[in-house]
């Protein structure tokens, strides 16, 4: 069943627990996909008899062990890609979703190792989300969402989410940026060196910062 629309399944599933526990429910993944409940559920039923995912009847979904690699091997192109194109040929990090979600599906193997040895290897995105290594591991650091984190927190900007290109040139525009070291003043404002900018009321749940 090698096709875009598994990896999609996949990637979904793979996304909705990447940064919290709760496994996806299959109204949630059609949301996700923009599919009707129907066809999700027949999909489903797909994957599971490929050993793709586990599920019962109206119950969570969870990658397999195989479905999990498969899910790191797409998400490892998508991201590789996005970071490729932001260095070598000057996208912003708000331009190069949908460019890898193309690329993802044609690039061989051969050259998906040399961008990602061209690059250094980087462990993550553009955005701060973690690029699994050839095996599929990844390395997470304990995190906090901006909308939790209580006043006078300080941290790492470590992800934020690429969802709303929007909400990036929001971000941006404010002067956040992933790596850089923030005080939480509220859920919409944050203090940068002496500085302090607010956010969008969306970025409380779209900005992860060091726990």
């Amino acid at each position: 069943m090698a096709s875009p629309a598994v990896d999609d399944y996949l990637k979904t599933i793979y996304h909705h627990t990447e940064w919290q526990d709760d496994r996806i429910t299959p109204s949630q993944l059609a949301a996700e996909l923009g599919l009707a409940p129907s066809s999700v559920t027949e999909m489903v039923q797909k994957l599971a008899a490929q050993g793709l995912v586990t599920h019962r009847p109206y119950g969570p979904i969870a990658l397999s062990d195989d479905g999990e690699r498969r899910a790191a091997a797409i998400i490892r192109r998508h991201r590789l890609i996005e970071t490729w194109l932001v260095r070598e040929f000057g996208y912003a990090w708000d331009e190069v979703h949908d460019e890898a979600e193309v690329l993802e599906h044609a690039i061989s193997d051969r050259l998906l190792e040399g961008i990602d040895e061209r690059l250094g290897r980087p462990r993550f995105d553009p955005h701060g989300d973690a690029i699994p290594d050839a095996a599929g591991h990844v390395h997470r650091e304990p995190f906090v969402v901006l909308g939790r984190a209580s006043a006078g927190h300080t941290g790492r900007v470590l992800r934020v989410s690429d969802r709303d290109p929007e909400l990036l040139r929001a971000v941006e525009s404010a002067g956040v940026a992933v790596g850089a070291t923030v005080t939480v003043m509220s859920a919409a404002a944050l203090r940068i060196g002496e500085a302090e900018v607010t956010l969008p009321r969306a970025a409380a749940d779209a900005v992860w910062l060091s726990a």
